[in-house]
């Protein structure tokens, strides 16, 4: 063929094939971490959802449910949407937050868990029954309930940072 009727590709024809390759590898990279995971967790019949010594989920619904279940034992007032409306705030749902920037980080004592407790108040209010861990979720969300209730009735009446 003559050079004059040669077909030529224009340049970025090139640079999205190389792209295109690019990310295939990737995807052939990540594809076997993605289907190994689902595979192993839904693949086995004798897998079984992570459930807290009480068994509950140990996720933060489950959470919630088995503080509340330890809150009504020992008569502290709150609900399952104050609860949760509360960490969402506070924390995001994640029970291993920790506010490094606020005043009470600067004072020396940050707040942790899902909703936020500083030491001195997780020790005054912690609830018999639960870990002495700050981080762990029922005993951050129960001791956390029952310091609100005795400040403002219940977490219920809890809208901002407390």
């Amino acid at each position: 063929m003559p050079a004059a009727t040669q077909h030529r590709r224009p340049r970025r024809n090139r640079l999205v094939r190389t792209l295109a390759v690019v990310g295939t590898g990737a995807a052939v990279l990540a594809l076997p971490l993605i289907g190994a995971t689902t595979a192993s967790a839904a693949g086995s019949s004798t897998t079984t959802a992570s459930t807290t010594l009480a068994g509950y989920p140990n996720n933060l619904d489950g959470w919630i449910r088995e503080s509340l279940a330890i809150m009504a034992e020992k008569h502290i007032p709150g609900t399952y949407d104050g609860i949760h409306r509360n960490v969402m705030r506070e924390s995001s749902g994640n029970p291993q937050a920790i506010n490094l920037w606020d005043s009470n980080a600067a004072a020396g004592i940050p707040s942790k868990g899902l909703l936020q407790v500083i030491d001195p108040t997780f020790k005054t209010y912690h609830v018999a029954g639960t870990s002495f861990d700050i981080y762990d979720p029922v005993a951050n969300i129960t001791a956390a309930c029952n310091y609100a209730a005795a400040r403002y009735g219940s977490i219920d009446n809890v809208h901002g940072a407390y």
